[in-house]
C-alpha cells in the first residue's frame, strides 16, 4: 500500500474562511449605534419612555397642586394678618418651638424648667419696665431684675412662708429705691408722679416675679411638673380656641366682649375658649393628673376664667400705655409677657386646685 504524499494531505484540508475586514466591522458597529426609526423601537424602550412621560406628567401635576395650596395658604394668612396683625405661619412655628423646649424641660428634669422659668420671668420684667417707661413712668431696671430674680427663685428653693416675706422685701426695696433716686435727681417731678412711679415699681414685682414664684412653687410639689404642664396645656388650648372661634364666628366684632379694653375679643371667641378648655381640662385631669373627669372639668373651667381675666387685664394695661404689644422680639407673638398674661394669674388658681384636688388623685 502506498503512503499519501504531503500534497495529497494538504488537498484534503478545507480552506479557512476569510476573516471580516476592519472596514466591515466599523460599519457594523456604526449601524448598531444608530437608533431604530420611531415605529421600530423595541417594547422595552417604548415601555421605559411611557413610564418617564407618566412620571413627568405626575410631577407637574403635584407641583401645580402644591403651588395652588401655597397660594391659598398665603392668601388666608394675609387675611388673618390684616384682621389680627399676626403672621399665623410664623406664630405657629415659633409657638411650637417654644412649646417643645418647655415640654422637654418639664419631662426631663425640673431644674431645667426652673432655669428656663427664671429667664422668662426676668425677660418679662424687662419688657414691663420698658413699657412703663414708654408710658412716662420712671422705673428702675436693675433693682427690679435683682429683687425679682430672688423673689421668683424663692418660690422653688425656699419655704412658702419665705416667699411671702420675700414679696414684702422686693416691693419695699423697689419703692424705697425709687423714692431715694427721685430725691437725688431733684428734677421737679410732682408728688403725684413720684407716688405713681413707686406704685408702678411695686406692681411689677407682684405681677411678674411673685406670680412666677407661685408657678415654681407648684412645680416643686410632688407631681408638680404634671400640674404645670396641665396649666400650660389648658391655657394654650383656651387661647387657640378663642382665636379660631373668634375668626370663624366673631367676624367684624359681632359681639364684642369688652370693646373699651380689647375691641377684637368677642363672646364668640370666649365661647370657643370655654369649650376648648373644658375638653382639655377633662383630658389632662384623667390622663395627666389622675383625677376624675368631672374634676378635670373644674380645672378647665377655673383656668379659662383666670386666663381670660389675665388677658383682659394686660390688654387694659397696654391700652393705658398706648401700645399694642409689650415688645416685638418674638416673631408673630410680640413679647414674652404677651404670652404670659393668661398663665401668670392662672398659676394662683392652679396652686389652689392642686391643694384641693390632689386628695382625689391619691384616692
Amino acid at each position: 500500500m502506498s503512503t499519501p504524499s504531503g500534497d495529497e494531505d494538504a488537498s484534503r484540508i478545507p480552506p479557512r474562511p476569510p476573516l471580516p475586514s476592519r472596514i466591515h466591522d466599523a460599519e457594523q458597529r456604526r449601524d448598531d449605534e444608530i437608533p431604530p426609526p420611531r415605529g421600530q423601537e423595541s417594547p422595552a424602550q417604548r415601555s421605559g419612555e411611557n413610564l418617564q412621560a407618566q412620571f413627568r406628567a405626575k410631577k407637574a401635576e403635584i407641583e401645580t397642586h402644591v403651588s395652588h395650596a401655597r397660594d391659598q395658604l398665603d392668601q388666608a394668612n394675609e387675611r388673618i394678618k390684616e384682621r389680627t396683625g399676626r403672621d399665623l405661619v410664623v406664630a405657629t412655628g415659633v409657638g411650637l418651638l417654644i412649646g417643645g423646649v418647655i415640654l422637654a424641660s418639664l419631662l426631663l428634669a425640673k431644674w431645667s424648667f426652673v432655669v428656663i422659668g427664671l429667664a422668662i420671668i426676668l425677660i418679662a420684667v424687662w419688657e414691663l419696665v420698658l413699657a412703663l417707661r414708654s408710658g412716662g413712668r420712671k422705673v428702675d431696671l436693675w433693682p427690679q431684675l435683682v429683687l425679682g430674680a430672688a423673689l421668683a427663685a424663692g418660690g422653688y428653693f425656699a419655704e412658702p412662708w419665705l416667699t411671702w416675706v420675700m414679696l414684702f422685701v422686693a416691693v419695699f426695696g423697689v419703692v424705697v429705691w425709687r423714692l431715694v433716686a427721685q430725691m437725688v435727681a431733684k428734677d421737679g417731678r410732682t408728688y403725684g408722679d413720684v407716688l405713681t412711679d413707686a406704685l408702678a415699681g411695686g406692681f411689677i414685682q407682684v405681677y411678674v416675679p411673685f406670680l412666677g414664684a407661685l408657678m415654681l412653687m407648684l412645680l416643686r410639689q410632688p407631681r408638680g411638673e404634671w400640674w404645670v404642664l396641665s396649666l400650660i396645656v389648658v391655657v394654650v388650648v383656651a387661647d387657640t380656641c378663642a382665636y379660631a372661634s373668634g375668626l370663624l364666628f366673631g367676624r367684624g366684632g359681632r359681639h364684642p366682649m369688652a370693646p373699651r379694653v380689647s375691641p377684637k375679643k368677642t363672646w364668640e371667641g370666649f365661647a370657643g375658649a370655654v369649650l376648648g378648655s373644658l375638653v382639655a381640662g377633662a383630658l389632662v385631669g384623667v390622663f395627666l393628673l389622675g383625677l376624675p373627669w368631672w374634676a378635670g372639668l373644674i380645672v378647665g373651667a377655673v383656668l379659662v376664667a383666670s386666663a381670660t381675666i389675665g388677658d383682659l387685664g394686660e390688654s387694659l394695661l397696654k391700652r393705658d400705655l398706648g401700645i399694642k404689644d409689650m415688645s416685638s422680639w418674638i416673631p408673630g407673638h410680640g413679647g414674652l409677657l404677651d404670652r404670659l398674661d393668661s398663665m401668670l394669674p392662672s398659676a394662683v388658681v392652679a396652686l389652689a386646685l392642686y391643694l384641693l384636688l390632689t386628695p382625689l388623685a391619691a384616692a
